[in-house]
């Protein structure tokens, strides 16, 4: 068997990301949740290989699929732009199981909202709480899964945080307020209602570094050509669209099928299953809506010139007048 060639391109994903299919092995494979499970040497020796492939050094014995894997790996743990290790719980690959206990939760707490009024002394605290953890958790992943490279102080990142958690805990209790005299069915869905709305607001104030100062865009083969808010701000539109798309059937098919279960005589007699139940449905959901949903837009998006300031549309027709359209990481 032959030395490894240079030629393969690890820069781009292994799966054509001009289409949909494409795209969502990308993110199957980048949002497995068993990429959590890799120890931190296991995760060093993916990123040596690929900055070794990368710099013409062929690890030896080492196959293609062997340098893909390592990529993947790679990609899943550490930051594409910055090069540095994501915090365990930020990473996409801990999506699922982060977000189908975290959901699942709110779920089952937010049903205790609409139960007798012996129970109103929970309702507030208890929101309260899920959504500040949600929306923590929220931040975490939108700061981890960031575009670009630009340094941010702590000051800054403590402002984004508690703007971010406030703003969305605020508007979850002003849902919640809305719908005091609807059905129990109505009021489950309150809890989606709260994310989609909540995202809105938590992930450009946590990456409202970038409405700033910009993010990079690149040529076709990758070489920087300067920062662009316009660009940030379709970005981050998308991943929007993406978070929202995420938490619809975790949020909306759990609900269903809970409520015709509660009427059955093996829920009466076994309550103690629902939160359980409700977690592994919302898991289950998640496990398919994480990655479809990741890749209803590309990772590495596009613009045209046209749409660009105007000072960076003048610099990048002077530097190169045959561009019409640049490229950039529009994070997760």
């Amino acid at each position: 068997m032959g030395k490894l060639p240079l030629d393969i391109n690890i820069q781009e994903p292994r799966w054509d990301q001009s289409t949909f299919l494409g795209r969502a092995q990308h993110f199957f494979t980048v949002t497995d949740p068993r990429n959590l499970l890799l120890s931190g040497a296991q995760l060093e020796a993916s990123r040596n290989i690929v900055q070794n492939y990368r710099a013409g050094v062929v690890t030896p014995g080492l196959t293609e699929d062997q340098l893909w894997r390592a990529k993947y790996v790679y990609d899943s743990a550490f930051h594409p732009d910055t090069g540095e290790k994501v915090v365990l719980i930020g990473r996409m690959s801990a999506q699922v199981p982060m977000n189908m206990t975290i959901t699942g939760c709110m779920l089952t707490f937010y049903r205790q909202v609409f139960l007798p009024l012996c129970c109103c002394v929970l309702k507030t605290p208890t929101v309260v709480f899920w959504q500040w953890v949600n929306q923590s958790f929220n931040a975490v992943v939108n700061y981890s899964n960031r575009s670009g490279d630009a340094p941010i102080s702590t000051r800054q990142l403590g402002t984004a945080y508690v703007s971010a958690t406030t703003g969305a805990v605020a508007t979850a209790l002003g849902l919640k307020s809305l719908t005091k005299h609807l059905p129990s069915l109505v009021g489950r869905f309150v809890p989606f209602a709260a994310v989609a709305a909540a995202n809105c607001i938590n992930i450009p104030l946590m990456r409202q570094r970038e409405l700033q100062v910009g993010i990079p865009v690149t040529d076709e083969v990758g070489q920087r050509l300067g920062p662009s808010v316009t660009a940030a701000q379709q970005g981050i539109f998308q991943v929007v669209i993406s978070r929202i798309g995420m938490a619809i059937p975790a949020m909306a098919i759990p609900p269903v099928i809970m409520d015709t279960l509660e009427k059955k005589d093996f829920l009466k007699r076994r309550p103690w299953l629902g939160a359980p139940l409700q977690v592994g449905l919302v898991g289950f959901c998640l496990v398919f809506a994480t990655p479809l949903c990741c890749a209803l837009f590309p990772q590495r998006s596009s613009i045209h010139v046209s749409r660009l300031e105007p000072e960076l549309r003048a610099q990048i027709h002077e530097q190169n007048p045959s561009i019409e359209v640049v490229y950039y990481n529009k994070g997760l």
